[in-house]
């Protein structure tokens, strides 16, 4: 078993190391952080013989390229894309082996936003309070890759692919479904905004990134004036701007807060929300039998 080194060779429009993320620390101010896709993510730790939470590559949208310095199994999950080997193509979605000094390149998202790439042994930077994920709210952990970056690679003993009859990933369709839990703050708002939430016709703003999902589309009336003293923010809060627009928080929100929030996605439908790209529909759905009202609902 050997460490090794990364040489990124092209980081792409934003790449990432991430893993499961530092929980319990939102007391002290710190996200959670961590893979946006986890259902992604933990195959292709999976897939390489990894922990399910070694640390990965987590792209957006146009990929990156990296030369390992020693021999190393690896895989690109998430995001359907092109994947090569010193330029001949290889499976997405299963394990290759990549030769020492060779670059494996992943591609632009043909489908989704947010690939993962992982190696045998994973991204052996230091951990921060537990963790080796890069969190772009608090600029904790690893600065997101540049070119000509140089990355560590735990000690991982190169082998067969291992297979999977299927690799799972979020399904996204033609639009973005999100299921929505009611309150803290719904009663916030008028009753036609709470119509026009669950009938509204939105997208997904350019201006969305790991922080959250911003949306385009009808604003969201308020019933009062006035701001909220700051309080706590939970993945997924769907939080409303004085813009009216909802906002989805992802993996480096803010832990608290002073908008108010709407409802809240379970974070079971957030893999699909890490893989919306700019311009992707998107539809608040309210959980049945917990319609959005104007009501104390409390989480």
């Amino acid at each position: 078993m050997t460490a090794g080194e990364l040489r990124v060779v092209r980081a792409g429009a934003l790449t990432t190391v991430q893993d499961l993320g530092r929980p319990g620390y939102a007391h002290l101010g710190v996200p959670r952080s961590g893979a946006l896709d986890l259902p992604a993510f933990r195959t292709a730790n999976r897939l390489v013989g990894n922990a399910e939470g070694a640390a990965c590559l987590e792209t957006t949208a146009t990929g990156c390229a990296v030369r390992p310095s020693r021999t190393v199994l690896a895989v690109v999950t998430g995001a359907a894309c092109p994947v090569r080997v010193e330029g001949r193509p290889a499976a997405w979605g299963a394990p290759v082996l990549v030769p020492a000094g060779a670059v494996l390149d992943v591609g632009a998202a043909a489908w989704g936003l947010r690939s993962y790439v992982a190696f045998a042994g994973g991204v052996d930077v230091p951990a921060v309070l537990g963790s080796r994920s890069a969190d772009l709210l608090s600029g904790l952990g690893p600065a997101p890759l540049s070119d000509g970056g140089v990355l560590p690679l735990g000690a991982g003993r190169p082998g067969p692919a291992r297979g999977a009859d299927a690799v799972p990933h979020a399904g996204l369709g033609a639009e973005l479904v999100l299921p929505v839990l009611p309150g803290p703050r719904d009663d916030w708002f008028t009753p036609a905004a709470l119509r026009t939430l669950a009938t509204g016709r939105y997208q997904v703003s350019p201006q969305s990134n790991r922080i959250g999902l911003r949306t385009l589309g009808p604003g969201l009336e308020r019933s009062r004036d006035g701001e909220l003293p700051s309080e706590g923010m939970v993945l997924g809060a769907v939080q409303v701007p004085p813009d009216g627009h909802p906002v989805v928080f992802l993996a480096d929100h803010p832990t608290t807060g002073g908008y108010p929030v709407v409802g809240v996605v379970p974070r079971d439908s957030l893999a699909a929300a890490a893989q919306a790209p700019p311009g992707t529909p998107v539809r608040f759905v309210p959980l049945r039998g917990r319609p959005l009202t104007n009501s104390p609902t409390r989480l």
